[in-house]
């Protein structure tokens, strides 16, 4: 099942079933920075954007059983940082949403993004949330590497009492012998922070420059093996070039997108076929 519909999210995501989807993510319209060009109308500044993403963040918690995620980030002007991303977090904790820790889309910023007195832009804020308790389901080292440091390397590792264990130690516990210490996973967590490579030829389609506001396929690939079961539904409510879409077909999940522009939802079909073709080459 993977559809593409043309309307506001909010309104389409009203006309959804409690629990449909196991994983809504995308990138929402960065206030008024990235104006669509074919609707100039259809955006938001300041507390006016916080207040519509905390009714997106809401909505979309009530159709989705595990997490929701978006890719958000404040507007500089006049050197000041409109600071959206931080007020949406404090207003999404003062509406009783549970917030997870947040994990960092990092990328090479464009170059002069920090203006002439100040740092480039290298991070973007993505901010998770889910209806509380354990995740129904995920997998925290699908894209996770093997560890770096074996029992008794150069690591140790701290229990939660604070003491270290570099090396495996046997304990004599009345009749039954436990072996304590560090038994290193297969595979380590990746951590929050997410690196992608960004820019011509290397967002997974030359497509998504077709979109003013693309992210690269390795993100949503990241997203979505992690957070999405096989066979799951993943929800993108700002559609755009159809980047989460192409990874969630390419990975084995369903997907539903999206877009309040004809011109966009056009793209993620183009896209969609282009994943498609793919498939049978």
């Amino acid at each position: 099942m993977n559809q593409v519909i043309c309307g506001d999210c909010l309104n389409v995501m009203r006309g959804m079933e409690d629990d449909s989807v196991d994983l809504v993510f995308g990138s929402p319209p960065y206030e008024d920075a990235r104006t669509p060009i074919d609707d100039p109308f259809n955006v938001y500044k300041g507390q006016d954007w916080v207040d519509w993403m905390v009714d997106v963040y809401v909505e979309s918690l009530r159709v989705c059983r595990g997490l929701v995620a978006f890719v958000v980030q404040g507007r500089t002007h006049k050197f000041r940082w409109s600071a959206t991303p931080a007020l949406l977090m404090a207003d999404l904790h003062r509406a009783g949403v549970h917030l997870r820790d947040c994990a960092f889309f990092n990328r090479v910023g464009v170059p002069g993004s920090g203006g002439p007195d100040w740092l480039r832009h290298d991070v973007e804020y993505i901010i998770c949330a889910t209806n509380g308790g354990r995740l129904p389901w995920s997998d925290n080292t699908a894209l996770g590497h093997p560890p770096k440091w074996n029992p008794g390397g150069d690591m140790s590792y701290r229990m939660q009492n604070g003491r270290r264990i570099a090396k495996l130690h046997t304990k004599n516990d009345g009749n039954k012998k436990t072996v304590q210490g560090y038994n290193p996973p297969k595979k380590a967590n990746p951590g929050n922070l997410i690196h992608c490579d960004v820019g011509g030829g290397r967002m997974g389609s030359m497509l998504a420059h077709e979109n003013e506001a693309p992210f690269p396929e390795v993100l949503s690939d990241f997203m979505v093996l992690s957070f999405c079961p096989p066979g799951g539904v993943v929800l993108d409510p700002f559609g755009g070039s159809g980047t989460t879409m192409a990874s969630a077909i390419k990975n084995g999940r369903n997907s539903v997108s999206i877009d309040v522009r004809e011109s966009q939802v056009s793209l993620i079909r183009k896209r969609i076929q282009e994943v498609e073709n793919e498939g049978k080459s």
